[in-house]
């Protein structure tokens, strides 16, 4: 479990490029271990996401596999170190499942983050106190403790907009996260208030799909994509479930999700219809 756990979209995905650019030069795994003084259990972990290499041992096997072009060097060098790279949530590494660590890796070095929710604002838009009503719902009770320090938490993520340059972000929702009282009616009209000021498109875009829509794309469910730019250029997509996340890196399974995400996008009302059905919503609820 150890070695396997720590596995990342960025490691696995280094790797699968490693073992095919061995396979194409010829080369064996043996060869390869011999190369960077290891053994073939070495070079298996390597191409399979579970070792970290040093850019020691990429630089010998780039050097054996033959690659030259400058380019691929340089996405290769990117995707070994972006893994070494030290995360802001580290102190608290203990207790945050792998799952959601690979989450936080992804969403901290994202170039974009496109999300559709079904069910609740997602956790980069939450207020405090939403933040706190949706985990009090949490199928395994919190103390207030663990409840202020996860959204002491779920607010720290959020420091993401304040990076330079910060990830461009999209967020659609069905209607009926903005119809939800989460929290009570004061708390989900203060969400949606907080979701109008922040709608500022390109960099922060929200969207929403109303009820009305006839055409509408099923997607069984949320998920995040996201995206980097050169010379990393990859997507991936997230689907949390019950109990765990699911992380997809395929090439043709995350250009479904793209045209996906474009199909609803296209579905939803425009960014200043949504700001005002949002406005109307937060007006009714503050009434009550």
């Amino acid at each position: 479990m150890g070695q396997q756990a720590h596995r990342t979209a960025r490691r696995r995905r280094l790797g699968a490029a490693l073992r095919n650019l061995r396979e194409t030069a010829g080369v064996t795994t043996a060869a390869a271990a011999e190369a960077i003084h290891g053994d073939g259990s070495k070079i298996s972990r390597i191409e399979t996401g579970r070792h970290c290499i040093t850019r020691l041992e990429l630089d010998t096997l780039l050097g054996l596999y033959g690659v030259g072009e400058v380019r691929t060097r340089e996405w290769l060098i990117a995707l070994a170190s972006e893994g070494r790279k030290k995360t802001w949530w580290r102190k608290h590494s203990e207790i945050l499942g792998e799952g959601f660590k690979e989450g936080l890796t992804l969403e901290s070095e994202a170039a974009r983050i496109a999300t559709y929710q079904t069910l609740i604002v997602p956790g980069l838009l939450q207020t405090r106190a939403y933040a706190i009503a949706v985990m009090s719902g949490s199928l395994i009770p919190l103390t207030d403790e663990e409840l202020e320090f996860y959204a002491d938490f779920r607010m720290a993520r959020q420091d993401l907009f304040n990076r330079d340059p910060p990830p461009q972000y999209l967020c659609i929702v069905a209607e009926g996260v903005i119809r939800q009282q989460v929290g009570g009616p004061q708390v989900m009209a203060a969400q949606l208030r907080h979701l109008a000021a922040k709608n500022k498109p390109p960099g922060l875009t929200i969207q929403v799909v109303p009820f009305s829509q006839s055409a509408y794309t099923c997607t069984g469910g949320a998920f995040t994509l996201y995206s980097y730019p050169d010379p990393l250029d990859f997507d991936v997509a997230h689907i949390s479930y019950l109990d765990g996340e699911l992380y997809l890196e395929e090439d043709e399974v995350t250009a479904k999700y793209r045209r996906t995400l474009d199909a609803l996008r296209a579905s939803a009302l425009s960014v200043q219809q949504s700001i005002e059905l949002m406005a109307s919503v937060a007006h009714e609820l503050e009434q009550q």
